[in-house]
Protein backbone atom coordinates (compact mmCIF):
# COMPACT_ATOMS: atom_id res chain seq x y z
CA UNK A 1 0.00 0.00 0.00
CA UNK A 2 2.80 2.02 0.79
CA UNK A 3 4.12 2.43 -2.75
CA UNK A 4 0.80 3.24 -4.17
CA UNK A 5 1.56 6.97 -4.13
CA UNK A 6 4.72 6.63 -5.47
CA UNK A 7 3.28 4.77 -8.25
CA UNK A 8 0.30 6.99 -8.87
CA UNK A 9 2.96 9.98 -9.19
CA UNK A 10 5.38 8.17 -11.54
CA UNK A 11 1.85 7.56 -13.70
CA UNK A 12 0.92 10.76 -13.99
CA UNK A 13 4.32 12.07 -14.55
CA UNK A 14 4.65 9.58 -17.53
CA UNK A 15 0.93 10.20 -18.50
CA UNK A 16 -0.08 14.02 -17.85
CA UNK A 17 -3.68 14.83 -18.71
CA UNK A 18 -4.51 16.91 -21.64
CA UNK A 19 -5.61 20.65 -21.19
CA UNK A 20 -9.00 19.50 -21.45
CA UNK A 21 -8.59 16.86 -19.20
CA UNK A 22 -6.91 19.71 -16.29
CA UNK A 23 -10.07 21.68 -16.92
CA UNK A 24 -12.51 19.23 -15.54
CA UNK A 25 -10.11 17.91 -12.63
CA UNK A 26 -10.68 20.75 -9.72
CA UNK A 27 -13.27 19.95 -7.29
CA UNK A 28 -13.62 22.62 -4.83
CA UNK A 29 -13.43 21.03 -1.35
CA UNK A 30 -15.24 24.44 0.44
CA UNK A 31 -18.07 26.96 -0.60
CA UNK A 32 -14.69 29.55 -0.72
CA UNK A 33 -13.13 27.56 -3.27
CA UNK A 34 -16.34 27.11 -5.46
CA UNK A 35 -17.03 30.76 -5.43
CA UNK A 36 -13.77 31.49 -6.49
CA UNK A 37 -13.52 28.59 -9.03
CA UNK A 38 -16.65 30.13 -10.57
CA UNK A 39 -15.66 33.99 -10.41
CA UNK A 40 -12.87 32.77 -13.03
CA UNK A 41 -14.53 30.32 -14.78
CA UNK A 42 -16.88 32.96 -15.23
CA UNK A 43 -15.24 36.21 -15.57
CA UNK A 44 -15.84 38.07 -18.96
CA UNK A 45 -12.21 38.01 -19.26
CA UNK A 46 -11.68 34.33 -19.21
CA UNK A 47 -15.20 34.01 -21.60
CA UNK A 48 -13.20 36.15 -23.74
CA UNK A 49 -9.71 34.60 -24.08
CA UNK A 50 -11.61 31.20 -23.88
CA UNK A 51 -14.11 32.49 -27.37
CA UNK A 52 -10.70 33.62 -29.13
CA UNK A 53 -9.14 30.49 -31.80
CA UNK A 54 -5.05 31.63 -30.87
CA UNK A 55 -5.38 30.00 -26.89
CA UNK A 56 -5.70 26.82 -25.34
CA UNK A 57 -7.08 27.05 -21.92
CA UNK A 58 -5.86 24.94 -19.52
CA UNK A 59 -5.44 24.40 -15.48
CA UNK A 60 -1.84 23.83 -14.75
CA UNK A 61 -1.58 22.99 -11.45
CA UNK A 62 -4.14 19.93 -11.90
CA UNK A 63 -1.42 18.41 -14.44
CA UNK A 64 0.48 18.06 -11.02
CA UNK A 65 -0.20 14.69 -9.93
CA UNK A 66 -2.37 14.78 -6.65
CA UNK A 67 0.11 13.09 -4.36
CA UNK A 68 2.79 15.18 -5.54
CA UNK A 69 0.85 18.57 -5.18
CA UNK A 70 1.43 18.68 -1.02
CA UNK A 71 4.89 19.43 -1.78
CA UNK A 72 4.39 21.97 -4.36
CA UNK A 73 4.57 25.55 -3.32
CA UNK A 74 1.71 27.30 -5.52
CA UNK A 75 0.09 23.71 -6.40
CA UNK A 76 0.02 22.75 -2.90
CA UNK A 77 1.47 24.76 0.38
CA UNK A 78 -0.35 27.76 -0.76
CA UNK A 79 -3.84 26.71 -1.19
CA UNK A 80 -6.37 27.64 1.15
CA UNK A 81 -9.58 29.29 1.23
CA UNK A 82 -7.10 32.33 3.01
CA UNK A 83 -4.67 32.12 -0.51
CA UNK A 84 -4.86 30.86 -3.15
CA UNK A 85 -8.26 29.39 -2.78
CA UNK A 86 -8.56 27.91 -6.60
CA UNK A 87 -6.11 26.93 -9.22
CA UNK A 88 -5.74 29.74 -12.02
CA UNK A 89 -6.89 29.53 -15.54
CA UNK A 90 -3.99 29.46 -18.28
CA UNK A 91 -4.81 30.46 -21.86
CA UNK A 92 -1.88 29.58 -23.87
CA UNK A 93 -0.97 30.06 -27.29
CA UNK A 94 0.62 27.16 -29.40
CA UNK A 95 4.51 26.78 -29.95
CA UNK A 96 5.03 29.01 -26.65
CA UNK A 97 4.29 32.50 -28.20
CA UNK A 98 2.24 34.02 -25.29
CA UNK A 99 0.63 33.27 -22.41
CA UNK A 100 -2.40 34.92 -20.15
CA UNK A 101 -3.04 33.21 -16.64
CA UNK A 102 -6.01 34.64 -14.45
CA UNK A 103 -5.39 34.12 -10.08
CA UNK A 104 -7.47 35.06 -7.60
CA UNK A 105 -4.85 36.39 -4.47
CA UNK A 106 -6.31 35.72 -1.33
CA UNK A 107 -5.67 38.12 1.84
CA UNK A 108 -3.56 34.98 3.49
CA UNK A 109 -0.72 36.46 1.42
CA UNK A 110 -0.37 39.56 2.24
CA UNK A 111 3.13 41.39 3.37
CA UNK A 112 1.68 44.92 4.34
CA UNK A 113 -1.82 44.74 5.46
CA UNK A 114 -3.87 44.26 2.76
CA UNK A 115 -0.89 44.60 0.04
CA UNK A 116 0.07 41.47 -2.10
CA UNK A 117 3.89 39.93 -0.73
CA UNK A 118 6.14 40.51 -3.40
CA UNK A 119 7.54 37.32 -2.83
CA UNK A 120 4.64 36.01 -4.35
CA UNK A 121 4.34 38.27 -7.33
CA UNK A 122 7.87 36.96 -8.22
CA UNK A 123 6.83 33.73 -7.51
CA UNK A 124 3.89 34.34 -9.78
CA UNK A 125 6.06 35.87 -12.59
CA UNK A 126 8.67 33.24 -12.42
CA UNK A 127 6.13 30.36 -13.04
CA UNK A 128 3.97 31.94 -15.63
CA UNK A 129 6.86 32.97 -17.73
CA UNK A 130 8.38 29.79 -17.25
CA UNK A 131 5.71 28.41 -18.53
CA UNK A 132 4.90 30.57 -21.62
CA UNK A 133 8.30 29.24 -23.02
CA UNK A 134 8.64 26.02 -22.40
CA UNK A 135 6.60 25.03 -25.47
CA UNK A 136 9.67 26.78 -27.39
CA UNK A 137 12.32 25.07 -25.55
CA UNK A 138 13.44 21.45 -27.68
CA UNK A 139 12.39 19.60 -24.85
CA UNK A 140 10.16 21.49 -23.19
CA UNK A 141 11.45 21.81 -20.06
CA UNK A 142 13.69 24.64 -17.93
CA UNK A 143 15.02 26.08 -15.33
CA UNK A 144 15.60 30.02 -14.22
CA UNK A 145 18.90 31.47 -14.78
CA UNK A 146 17.53 35.32 -14.38
CA UNK A 147 14.77 36.91 -13.47
CA UNK A 148 14.27 40.65 -13.10
CA UNK A 149 11.37 42.43 -11.45
CA UNK A 150 10.56 45.47 -11.27
CA UNK A 151 7.83 46.81 -8.76
CA UNK A 152 5.54 49.58 -9.94
CA UNK A 153 2.70 49.62 -7.65
CA UNK A 154 0.78 47.83 -5.00
CA UNK A 155 -0.85 44.92 -5.36
CA UNK A 156 -4.12 44.86 -3.41
CA UNK A 157 -5.65 41.04 -1.54
CA UNK A 158 -8.54 39.89 -2.44
CA UNK A 159 -8.80 40.56 -6.15
CA UNK A 160 -8.69 38.69 -9.12
CA UNK A 161 -5.44 39.79 -11.30
CA UNK A 162 -4.40 39.01 -14.59
CA UNK A 163 -0.40 37.54 -15.83
CA UNK A 164 0.91 38.41 -19.45
CA UNK A 165 3.73 36.76 -20.68
CA UNK A 166 5.27 36.66 -24.23
CA UNK A 167 8.40 34.44 -25.80
CA UNK A 168 10.95 37.41 -27.95
CA UNK A 169 13.48 35.32 -28.61
CA UNK A 170 14.51 31.37 -28.43
CA UNK A 171 18.46 30.19 -29.31
CA UNK A 172 18.90 26.70 -29.32
CA UNK A 173 18.15 25.54 -25.30
CA UNK A 174 17.96 29.48 -24.01
CA UNK A 175 14.17 31.53 -23.98
CA UNK A 176 13.86 35.05 -23.34
CA UNK A 177 10.62 35.94 -21.62
CA UNK A 178 9.19 39.61 -20.55
CA UNK A 179 5.53 39.71 -18.45
CA UNK A 180 3.85 41.62 -16.41
CA UNK A 181 0.61 41.64 -14.03
CA UNK A 182 -2.14 43.46 -13.66
CA UNK A 183 -5.43 44.17 -12.30
CA UNK A 184 -8.40 43.22 -14.46
CA UNK A 185 -9.80 45.96 -16.86
CA UNK A 186 -13.51 47.69 -16.39
CA UNK A 187 -15.95 45.50 -17.65
CA UNK A 188 -18.28 46.99 -19.72
CA UNK A 189 -21.74 46.61 -21.06
CA UNK A 190 -20.95 46.60 -24.63
CA UNK A 191 -20.31 43.66 -26.19
CA UNK A 192 -18.26 42.60 -28.87
CA UNK A 193 -17.47 39.44 -31.01
CA UNK A 194 -14.58 37.25 -30.74
CA UNK A 195 -15.11 34.27 -33.54
CA UNK A 196 -18.54 34.44 -33.83
CA UNK A 197 -18.92 34.42 -29.91
CA UNK A 198 -20.50 37.43 -28.34
CA UNK A 199 -18.77 38.44 -25.33
CA UNK A 200 -18.64 41.15 -23.01
CA UNK A 201 -15.59 44.01 -23.47
CA UNK A 202 -12.86 44.36 -21.05
CA UNK A 203 -10.62 47.16 -20.61
CA UNK A 204 -7.27 47.34 -19.82
CA UNK A 205 -5.52 47.11 -16.71
CA UNK A 206 -3.22 48.58 -14.28
CA UNK A 207 0.40 47.05 -14.60
CA UNK A 208 1.09 46.11 -10.92
CA UNK A 209 4.99 44.71 -11.64
CA UNK A 210 6.90 43.86 -14.95
CA UNK A 211 9.40 40.89 -15.36
CA UNK A 212 11.89 39.62 -17.68
CA UNK A 213 13.53 36.32 -17.24
CA UNK A 214 16.04 33.76 -19.29
CA UNK A 215 15.19 30.18 -19.04
CA UNK A 216 17.57 27.51 -20.29
CA UNK A 217 16.62 24.00 -20.57
CA UNK A 218 19.73 21.66 -18.88
CA UNK A 219 22.06 19.54 -20.78
CA UNK A 220 20.01 16.66 -19.01
CA UNK A 221 16.12 18.08 -20.28
CA UNK A 222 15.25 15.20 -22.53
CA UNK A 223 15.75 12.64 -18.94
CA UNK A 224 13.62 14.70 -16.92
CA UNK A 225 10.12 14.83 -15.24
CA UNK A 226 7.36 17.38 -16.79
CA UNK A 227 6.22 18.88 -13.11
CA UNK A 228 4.33 20.87 -15.80
CA UNK A 229 3.33 18.86 -18.59
CA UNK A 230 3.13 21.46 -21.90
CA UNK A 231 1.92 18.98 -24.19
Amino acid sequence: MATAPIASTVNGLLHPPTDAESLELYDPPTPTAATINALLLTHPLAQRLRADPRYTESRPHMKIPAAARPHNLTAGALVSDSCVPAPPLSFAEAGGKSLVSLQYLGPGLCGHPGIVHGGMLATMLDEGLARCCFPALPNKVGVTASLNIVYLKPCRAGQVVVLRAKTVKVEGRKAWVEGWIETVGEVGEEEEEVDGVKVRKVGEGEMLCSAEALFIEPKSAATMPRIYSTQ
